[in-house]
């Protein structure tokens, strides 16, 4: 591959592979900023037309293309996240992250369901937990930038002070108060095969339209949110209370569940539910479990613009059953 640089010269670029391959880890950190991977795609685009904007001499004089690739892409996100608020001003309801699929079966929103390119898939781990996604999105952008960059990506506080433009000590406080919101809001992180053995229990008594089972599942205290952009009908308040959302569960079953396919899949690193109507997601069920086996929060997302790396999913011969 060769790049022109005004001049009339097709020359290959120096370390044009090294920049390229630099676009996962810069998809991985903005979605982790932004938490919508669409968001992600756009920032990362106008990282790379900004890096090309450059005049050959000047990208060759760049010593760390990731680094400077890395502190555009996170001062773009940055700002960003700055608007972030004013535009969910005229958000319909309320707003979640967009939720991930497990990587086998990311279809990136390709009309064709074709497989996306690698380099478009976030890694699932515990820092995009839907869980810590939510709680990220209550920060400020400079305490979400420090976390992120510094204790998800280990970045220094000086490299981080770069971004921001704040000093190193500004942006070590900035991530201490960070953690102090995380640790205040997840205070402990059960395993994935207690946390699986939970959901399963809630999809079978979901099935059976077990509104008792169901409460023995929640947390008196349990919360439940849904965002449905104002493209999908959806219950517009949050529900609380373990009782509330059991029966709410429940009513849905009775109105639902003989045209959807409820099946297990991972959410964003962690095992959820997806429903399924005609082989299609229409929505994604994101669960926090206490250490103590109950479900604290239920996320239920259905704005079908952040269902689009679902694609059809594996339809309704997946192995794991159909509703009954």
């Amino acid at each position: 591959m060769t790049t022109r640089d005004g001049t009339g010269d097709d020359r290959p670029e120096p370390g044009l592979d090294a920049v390229m391959s630099e676009r996962r880890r810069l998809i991985n950190i903005a979605y982790r900023l932004l938490g919508s991977l669409a968001e992600a795609e756009d920032a990362v685009q106008e990282t790379y037309i900004r890096w090309y904007a450059l005049s050959r001499e000047r990208r060759d004089a760049i010593e760390s293309p990731g680094a400077w690739l890395t502190t555009v892409v996170s001062r773009v996100c940055l700002n960003v996240l700055g608007s972030a608020r004013a535009r969910r001003e005229t958000y319909v309801g309320e707003w979640l992250p967009e939720p991930l699929p497990d990587r086998a079966e990311w279809l990136g929103g390709r009309p064709d369901g074709a497989a996306a390119d690698p380099a478009d898939r976030v890694t699932l781990d515990e820092s995009v937990d839907l869980a810590l996604m939510v709680v990220l999105d209550a920060m400020t952008p400079a305490e979400r930038v420090a976390f992120i960059l510094h204790d998800v990506f280990r970045y220094s506080f000086a490299e981080v002070a770069e971004v921001v433009g704040r000093t190193p000590a500004a942006c070590r406080q900035s991530a201490s108060s960070a953690r102090r919101r995380v640790r205040e809001a997840r205070p402990s992180v059960p395993p994935v095969p207690h946390h699986a053995d939970v959901v399963r229990d809630f999809k079978r008594a979901w099935e059976a339209k077990d509104i008792e089972a169901l409460i023995g599942l929640l947390d008196p205290g349990a919360r439940a949110v849904a965002d449905g952009g104002g493209r999908a009908v959806t219950f517009a308040d949050p529900i609380e209370g373990g009782e509330r959302i059991a029966r709410a569960w429940a009513e849905l079953a009775r109105l639902r569940l003989g045209t959807m396919t409820l099946l297990e899949r991972t959410v964003n690193g962690r095992p959820g539910l997806v429903a399924q109507e005609s082989g299609v997601t229409v929505t994604v069920f994101a669960f926090d479990v206490a250490a103590d086996g109950l479900i604290r929060h239920i996320w239920v997302v259905r704005n079908p613009e952040k269902l689009r790396s679902w694609g059809a999913g594996r339809g309704p011969d997946a192995p794991d059953g159909e509703l009954g």
